[in-house]
């Protein structure tokens, strides 16, 4: 009996780690075979696939972004290869699955929960008699009627063969994320989270997971991503882990979701001291700093231990930090929301995740949906349209907000201007990513692509027609942040009126004659003028860069003078390749001269 596992992934570059489990723990006894797809594949390319490897099994791993692609090719593939059997598994379908069972005809079985021991009972029911009763933890059919067996009983981790030692994902652990999981469950109860349903956590053995990681890093994983869902749940457990990655990284990335309020003052100083630059992202779910919402969603968290970790993290720079927003949770309106996004701006975050509430099958708020007047899409991802404080009306409005939110904030294409902007110029981050999203869409820019150049005049666009106090600093920020952009000497600006030639042949002798004037220690590379010519760009603030960096207004400290200030960045002058920029103060100049 020829079995396949498989699933569609949202993107190549993710793998599955529920399949392996599942092969891991039964590829003693069946011939198993574990092929990926992706939700953008074309269906018929994933049904001709599956069908020339002549399977009598198929398993799919179903979650939210998948199973109406999942679906849709099951349909197909029961119409080509009636005779083979259908399974689905995974967390999409581990609940409801009466409904699951009912819509989709071409299953003939749904795994639920831990699928490890069940898939392999259900494989030697399915290759000897049948008796598909004896076979908790699934459903199946019989005849026109619909079976739901009880739930089996929590497997013991330990003794879950690995999943990580097949030798065919040697190739591509270099090129793709691996997921890897030190325990299951969750000790919390968030009622929109399906994790609050498994009370209690189970661990592997801490030896075996270092063991695992050791292999993996051995063989080329570069980026390795941690599924618990709370990863310093267990103080003892995560320090110890953390140590062993911070001695044994050799450049690979680690991911972990962790909760920030609960973690310890010493883990905390000991990540600052010692973590290598770089190696390390959390993801933080903060989802609402509204407390009636906490409480209703049985979510417990200290906004002020929480900022507490995430400045102290942030301060080291040595790890960085993904917050999450969830918009739409039951008492939190458009003005409480407003004041989450800005409470957890102010932590200024890596990235900022605006999120919007999902009705999860098997959730709490689902299931007291009516409680809140939620609607929601019917199908996967079950987003909700409205709530008892939160119309459709502002949700649209939210929805811009967040796509200019990803465009700017979280690409960081120009965090020095918009840090100046929600500084000095918007009433605050919220108002700012507000107003520009209401423009954009104002503007039909939701409907076509953008390049690079595109998203700086479109932000110049946006603010001459709103009107700011200072857009000659804001223009020179803008004009930093796009050389910034850069691994190599810009071909071309997006602004209308650069400096001519004779002003840049100008600029670059003052370089060349005042270079101990110029900062950052420009005048040791002791640079020719040929150099220059090649890899430096120039411009002409009309402020004190540093000043404005440092949080000024770009004012001028007198009333009849005014600063001009040279900016000269350089590429490719050390082994980051990154751009790098100096400034030379000019002559201030009286404002009755000018």
């Amino acid at each position: 009996m020829k079995v396949i596992l498989t699933t569609l992934n949202a993107k190549f570059i993710h793998t599955s780690l529920a399949i392996r489990l599942l092969k891991a723990y039964s590829e003693h006894e069946f011939d198993i075979e574990l092929t990926e797809y992706t939700i953008k594949d074309p269906v018929m390319n994933i049904v001709s696939d599956l069908f020339q490897r002549k399977p009598d099994v198929i398993g799919f791993s179903c979650y939210i972004w998948n199973i109406e692609e999942t679906l849709r090719v099951i349909d197909i593939v029961k119409k080509v290869m009636p005779e083979v059997k259908i399974i689905l598994g995974g967390p999409e379908v581990s609940y409801d699955t009466g409904y699951w069972m009912e819509r989709a005809q071409s299953v003939d079985f749904i795994v639920m929960g831990d699928g490890e021991e069940t898939l392999h009972h259900l494989l030697q029911v399915i290759e000897g008699d049948r008796k598909y009763h004896f076979v908790y933890g699934i459903a199946y059919r019989k005849g026109e009627e619909v079976v739901i067996n009880p739930p089996r009983p929590k497997s013991d981790l330990n003794s879950l063969p690995s999943p990580h030692r097949f030798k065919e994902d040697i190739p591509l652990l270099s090129k793709r994320i691996v997921y890897f999981e030190t325990s299951r469950g969750c000790p919390f109860q968030c009622q929109f989270c399906l994790s609050s349903i498994e009370n209690g956590v189970r661990y592997y053995d801490i030896e075996r997971v270092k063991a695992d990681i050791m292999y993996l890093i051995d063989n080329g994983a570069k980026v390795i991503k941690f599924l618990d869902r709370t990863f310093n749940i267990n103080h003892t457990y995560a320090m110890e882990m953390f140590k062993f990655l911070i001695e044994n990284n050799r450049g690979c990335i680690f991911q972990f979701e962790i909760t920030a309020d609960i973690m310890r003052p010493e883990v905390l100083q000991f990540l600052a001291d010692n973590a290598p630059a770089g190696i390390f992202r959390f993801e933080i779910g903060v989802q609402s700093t509204n407390d009636p919402t906490n409480v209703l969603v049985k979510r417990r968290q200290n906004f002020e231990k929480l900022s507490r970790t995430v400045n102290i993290i942030k301060n080291s720079g040595r790890i960085a930090q993904h917050l999450d927003l969830i918009a739409g949770l039951p008492e939190e309106d458009y003005d409480t929301f407003r004041k989450t996004f800005n409470d957890v701006f102010a932590l200024r975050p890596e990235e900022l995740q605006l999120g919007f509430l999902k009705m999860l099958r098997g959730t709490g708020l689902r299931l007291n949906a009516e409680k809140y007047d939620y609607t929601y899409m019917d199908q996967a991802p079950y987003e909700i349209l409205g709530s008892h404080k939160l119309p459709f009306a502002d949700i649209v409005r939210l929805k811009r907000l967040e796509d200019v939110l990803e465009k700017y904030w979280n690409a960081h294409r120009l965090d020095h201007t918009l840090n100046y902007l929600m500084k000095h110029e918007f009433e605050s981050p919220f108002d700012f990513f507000q107003e520009f999203g209401d423009y954009w869409e104002g503007q039909g820019w939701q409907k076509i692509g953008h390049q690079l150049e595109d998203l700086f005049m479109r932000l110049s666009a946006f603010l001459s027609y709103r009107g700011v106090k200072r857009m000659d600093v804001v223009l020179g920020l803008m004009k930093l942040d796009y050389f910034q952009n850069h691994k190599y000497k810009p071909r071309k600006i997006w602004w209308d009126a650069p400096i001519d030639k004779d002003e840049w042949s100008s600029l670059l002798r003052t370089v060349l004659e005042r270079p101990e004037e110029v900062s950052g220690g420009f005048a040791d590379l002791q640079m020719s003028e040929r150099e220059l010519q090649k890899h430096a760009v120039l411009e002409v603030l009309p402020f004190s860069l540093q000043d404005v960096l440092e949080g000024g207004t770009g004012e001028p400290a007198g009333e009849d003078r005014r600063i001009q200030q040279l900016l000269m960045v350089l590429y490719q002058q050390d082994e980051s390749e990154q751009p790098v920029y100096y400034t030379l103060d000019l002559a201030s100049t009286d404002s009755a001269a000018v």
